[in-house]
This record gives structure tokens, C-alpha cells and sequence, in this order.
């Protein structure tokens, strides 16, 4: 009788460290609407004892917007000033090495900064102790040697490092190089320089935990030997001994065949070159020749030809242009340019594509836009490429619109059109280098190399390339390009080049490119 009667009744569950904070929280709640209710009804009571004249309608709803208000702002009060014993309370659980559901309180408020709770949390990380020393150090060593050894096996590469650059390991497929000092620095060539930099200085500053993942991210640039392509995640955690954890997943065997389909592609464009330009000269030469015999019509056929042989010429400098950037090394000549002018060269081709695929495209470019410093073909490129974006993702009989307006120092062009529009998830890889959508794969024919080709060119302009969309809505890309009047002193020094417009980051990361997102 008595084993089954204790069989019957479980022993209470003992609250632990990490169940403090929920129980207080809980308990402090309780507390404080319980007060609230006990205050409301005393108050009430009195009235009516006092025999103020009370009718019972309105009584009722004057003390249940009373209890209502005043429970809100408790419950609100409560939270907000029990927020560091919060933080407190989940740190030290954490420390204790137990599992918390509560995420780790941020020390960089600007309120912990101020009452030096701050210094308090940050102390607790710094020091937490919860991975314990093993009291067999022969035994430790030995397990630390089988981790390397294993580490070392594998052809992700690993990284650990502080916030400041500064890194304590690497294992031997890791992207990184040695300094002539004997320092470790990471040889990884972002899309945007700083792209990792200020992910770890806004890492420091404004959160405890942060991960990030970048996409098809090299070694090295394009021809160089031992180069490599990765998928990189780096986690960030304040105050760990492990503090930033990078990890370099090897991709080349899928991104350096794409690389090399460019390379081919940079090759036939070079090839085709002469004889493009051999048409060039003889449509020239045969527009003068026959121009007293030539009717009207005849005329602007010839001229289309020419704007046609001009256009494809710049495809292919644009294309061999975007090798050379693939590289870190595109040059291109800058001059004063009219934004109206360079639409007017292939404003006829762009309303034939709007037309034959049944959109309406609507251009506001005005005339009296202040010029800008602009390569006209590349330019052009660019243009043609997000207009024939917007016919192509539009929906049948759908407006896309191109205007331009001066901002600050640059002109902003936009294209926008009302068509399916791109999930999140898509947006942020649209200008990554033959990236296309499973949707748009299925659905629209391509080659992934347009938005990247834009890129590459407005940049290589001191400009910036940006999109923003909303699926099943639209979407609209924006450029900017410099006003010639903020520039023309620095090209002028320079021959009209454009490096001197690019912007040069930081060399905390080596060998990355010298162009500014």
C-alpha cells in the first residue's frame, strides 16, 4: 500500500536558475494587478458609502476604464524597469551553463550606458565560464588533436576571430593569408568592400548575437591561380573567446564553370569586335555615298541600321567591360553627357520591344536635367537592360515607367513597372553574377548576366544600382549616376578616367575590390 500510494504522487519539480525571471515576471504581474483591482474597488466603495450620486452605467464604465488603463501602464512599467534584472537573470542562467529560452539582454542600450549596468552585463559574458575545463588535461590535449586533425580534413574552411580583424585560428582550407609580420589576414574579395567590416563594427555596437551569409564570394580575381569560390556564414557572439566564427564553404565546383562561361563569352565578344566594326564603317560610308538617292524611308532604315550596329558594338565592349571589372580593373572614359540625349539612341528600340510584346512604356526624362559624367554606350546598356527587364516582367498591356530627377549631387534614373513583382528572398541575390530565380527560369528567357552587367557599370560610373519590389505589385530599379559640375575638376586631373571616382575602402581585408557599392 504505501509504494503505491508514493508512486501516486511525483515530487514537485525544484525551479532552477532559468525559471526565475518567468516565475518573477509572472508573479510581479499578478502582484500588481491584483493592487490595481484592490485600489479601483476601495475607491468605488467609498463613493458609494460618501452617497455621491452615482448613475450605474456610466459608473461602470468610468471603473472599468479605470481598471483597464491602469493595469496597461502597470504591466508596461513593470516590464520596461524589470528589464536589466531580465537580462540579469538570463546571463548568469547562461553562464550556469543552463539552456535559456529568453534571448541575452544587449549591454549597448543607451540606458545601460547611462546607469553602468552596461559594464555589469558585459562583465557576466566576458567571463562566463560555461564551457568547463577538463580535469584531465593529458586527455583534453589529446581530444583538442583529434578536433584539429579533423578540422584540417575537411575543405570548408573555419576561422575564428575578434571583432578588430584579429584572428586566433584558422584550419587549412580556411581563406586566409600571412602577412609579412606572421600575422593571419582573410584573402576573401566581397561585392561591396566593407561588406564584412561594417557587419562586424555594427556586430560590436549594436547586438549580442548576429549571423550573416554571403554569396559566391572569392579568393582571388578572376585568372589568378588557386582561386577559389565560397559561400561564407560568419556568427557573431559578444564577449565569447570565440568571438566572430567564419565559416568558407567551397563552392567552385559550381560557380568557376559559370566563370568560365563568361571567360568564353568575353572571348567570342572580342572575336566579333572586327567585324562588327567593318559593318559600322561601310553603313557609314553608304549612307553618304547614297544619300542624294536614298528616299525618306530608305533614310531611316539606314540610320536604324547604324543606331543597331552602334548599339551592338557597346554590348560588346560592355561585355568585355564586364571581364575586365570581374578583374578589379574596369576603366572606362567619362564625359559630359545629356541623360535625354543618350535615352533619345535607343528610345526606337525600346518603344519596338514595349510595342511587340504589348506594353506601354512611358519616359520622362526631362531636357533640362543638369548633364552628367557618363560613358553614353554604357549608359545606354544599362537603360536598355531595366527597360527590357520591366517589358519582360510586366503583364500583358502593363505601363512601365523611366523617369530621372536631380538628388544632391547625382541624377536618379528609375524604371518602374506593375508586374509580378519578387519575394524578399530574391531581391537581395538580384545583381550577383548569372543568378536567376527558379520562377524566372521557368517563365522568361535569360542569361543572369544583364543586372550584373548594370552593376558593374554604374559603379565603375561613382554611382550606386538599387531595387525594391513587392510581389504581385511591382517593382522599381534605380541608378545614379554624378552631376558632370561635381565631378568635372577630378576627371579633368585624371584624363576623364573614372578612377578617381571610385571610392577606396579600408585594407583591413586584403585584396579586395576598389569600387564602391
Amino acid at each position: 500500500m504505501a509504494l503505491g500510494k508514493n508512486t501516486r504522487h511525483a515530487p514537485k519539480r525544484v525551479a532552477e536558475m532559468r525559471d526565475y525571471w518567468r516565475i518573477y515576471r509572472r508573479n510581479a504581474i499578478l502582484l500588481s494587478l491584483l493592487t490595481q483591482l484592490l485600489v479601483v474597488l476601495v475607491v468605488g466603495g467609498a463613493l458609494i458609502v460618501a452617497g455621491a450620486h452615482i448613475d450605474a452605467l456610466p459608473f461602470i464604465i468610468t471603473m472599468g476604464a479605470t481598471i483597464i488603463t491602469s493595469v496597461a501602464l502597470n504591466i508596461y512599467l513593470i516590464l520596461f524597469l524589470l528589464a536589466p534584472l531580465r537580462d540579469l537573470a538570463t546571463a548568469i542562467a547562461r553562464a550556469a551553463g543552463q539552456t535559456v529560452d529568453q534571448p541575452l539582454g544587449n549591454p549597448n542600450l543607451p540606458r545601460y550606458a547611462k546607469d553602468g549596468f552596461h559594464d555589469m552585463l558585459l562583465y557576466i559574458y566576458k567571463n562566463n565560464s560555461a564551457d568547463n575545463a577538463d580535469a584531465d588535461n593529458s586527455h583534453a590535449s589529446q581530444r583538442y588533436k583529434t578536433l584539429l586533425t579533423a578540422l584540417n580534413q575537411t575543405n570548408t574552411g573555419i576561422v575564428v576571430m575578434n571583432t578588430a580583424g584579429e584572428i586566433s585560428f584558422a584550419n587549412r582550407a580556411a581563406p586566409v593569408k600571412q602577412t609579412k609580420e606572421g600575422a593571419l589576414k582573410l584573402e576573401l574579395l566581397f561585392d561591396e568592400p566593407d561588406d564584412f567590416t561594417n557587419w562586424l563594427a555594427a556586430c560590436e555596437t549594436n547586438t549580442v548575437h548576429a549571423q550573416q551569409t554571403w554569396l559566391r564570394v572569392p579568393n582571388k580575381i578572376i585568372g589568378d591561380e588557386d582561386r577559389r569560390i565560397f559561400n561564407v556564414t560568419a556568427s557573431f557572439e559578444q564577449g565569447s573567446a570565440a568571438e566572430v566564427v567564419l565559416i568558407a564553404y567551397d563552392e567552385s565546383d559550381i560557380y568557376q564553370p559559370e566563370d568560365d562561361g563568361l571567360d568564353f563569352i568575353s572571348f567570342a565578344a572580342h572575336e566579333l569586335r572586327g567585324p562588327i566594326t567593318v559593318i559600322r564603317g561601310y553603313l557609314d560610308v553608304l549612307s553618304l555615298e547614297l544619300e542624294d538617292v536614298l528616299t525618306a524611308e530608305q533614310k531611316e532604315l539606314f540610320q536604324r541600321l547604324i543606331v543597331s550596329g552602334n548599339r551592338l558594338s557597346g554590348y560588346i565592349n560592355n561585355i568585355l567591360n564586364t571581364s575586365k571589372y570581374d578583374r578589379r580593373h574596369l576603366k572606362i572614359h567619362l564625359s559630359e553627357e545629356s541623360l535625354a540625349h543618350i535615352y533619345q539612341t535607343i528610345r526606337d528600340d525600346m518603344n519596338l520591344r514595349a510595342s511587340s510584346q504589348h506594353r506601354q512604356l512611358v519616359v520622362d526624362i526631362p531636357d533640362n536635367l543638369p548633364t552628367v559624367a557618363a560613358d553614353p554606350s554604357s549608359i545606354s546598356e544599362v537603360l536598355s537592360n531595366l527597360i527590357d527587364n520591366g517589358i519582360k516582367y510586366s503583364n500583358n498591356g502593363g505601363i512601365v515607367r523611366v523617369n530621372a530627377a536631380v538628388e544632391g549631387a547625382f541624377v536618379k534614373v528609375s524604371v518602374v513597372d506593375n508586374g509580378i513583382g519578387m519575394p524578399a528572398n530574391v531581391v537581395g541575390n538580384l545583381f550577383h553574377k548569372f543568378y536567376r530565380s527558379h520562377r524566372s527560369r521557368e517563365t522568361v528567357a535569360g542569361t543572369g548576366i544583364g543586372l550584373y552587367i548594370c552593376k558593374a557599370i554604374v559603379e565603375s560610373h561613382g554611382g550606386t544600382i538599387s531595387v525594391s519590389s513587392t510581389e504581385g505589385v511591382g517593382s522599381t530599379f534605380s541608378f545614379t549616376l554624378p552631376v558632370y559640375a561635381s565631378v568635372a575638376e577630378t576627371l579633368q586631373a585624371n584624363g576623364h578616367i573614372n578612377t578617381a571616382l571610385v571610392a577606396r575602402h579600408g585594407e583591413s581585408i586584403t585584396n579586395h575590390a576598389t569600387y564602391s557599392g
